[in-house]
């Protein structure tokens, strides 16, 4: 074989080795794109994933925030003249005193007298009623079972007949502003009579979502 037909040999496997490396190099780098494409996608996936959870604790929190921004107005509302409140009744006590220290006689042969008490008693239901319509309400829990949280145990009344810790006399009667105490009731409570018969259990109301998200 000559050497020009050696050369013309050796060029054609050289070009069809050059042809073939090229014709697989493009599915290499089709093969290497989609690998390419799946990563980022799952990476913008995971990355939205993110942001959605950010995005939802974030609104969670604003929600929760404007809650307790409501209960505090509300609060506010309902509690700003709690100390207003508990120092007019004091003057309450007073006009009450001053009513249960006239006698009956003494009312009975003085017109000027009574004149002066039933303006007495008028001012004293004028004050009570002004102040309910602020929300404090009167305790006069005379036949309830004690709580703690509401009354003054001032002294105990042996009584077998009437259930134990129950509130036979109100010594002074209480005063409370929603949800609150102002001043608790003094009490005489029973002693030595049956127990109290234990509250059946509620029965399970509707679900309160409100008291749930709060939660």
């Amino acid at each position: 074989m000559s050497n020009q037909a050696k050369d013309e040999r050796i060029s054609g496997e050289t070009e069809t080795s050059e042809g073939a490396a090229e014709r697989e190099a493009p599915a290499e780098r089709a093969e290497g794109g989609v690998g390419d494409d799946y990563e980022a996608l799952v990476r913008l996936l995971k990355e939205n994933e993110e942001l959605k959870d950010r995005a939802l604790r974030a609104a969670a929190e604003a929600e929760n925030l404007r809650r307790r921004a409501s209960r505090d107005v509300q609060d506010a509302r309902a509690y700003s003249i709690a100390n207003f409140a508990r120092d007019m009744l004091s003057v309450s006590d007073n006009l009450r005193r001053g009513l249960e220290a006239v006698s009956a006689d003494a009312l009975a042969g003085d017109a000027a007298l009574q004149a002066l008490v039933e303006g007495v008693e008028i001012t004293e239901r004028a004050m009570l009623t002004a102040l309910e319509r602020h929300g404090v309400k009167k305790l006069s829990p005379e036949g309830e079972k004690f709580d703690p949280h509401f009354h003054q145990a001032m002294f105990e009344v042996p009584n077998p007949e009437v259930p134990d810790q129950t509130v036979v006399q109100v010594v002074q009667p209480g005063y409370s502003i929603g949800e609150r105490v102002l001043r608790p009731a003094m009490v005489g409570v029973s002693k030595g009579g049956p127990k109290a018969a234990a509250a059946a259990p509620a029965e399970p109301g509707p679900v309160n979502e409100q008291a749930e998200k709060d939660a």
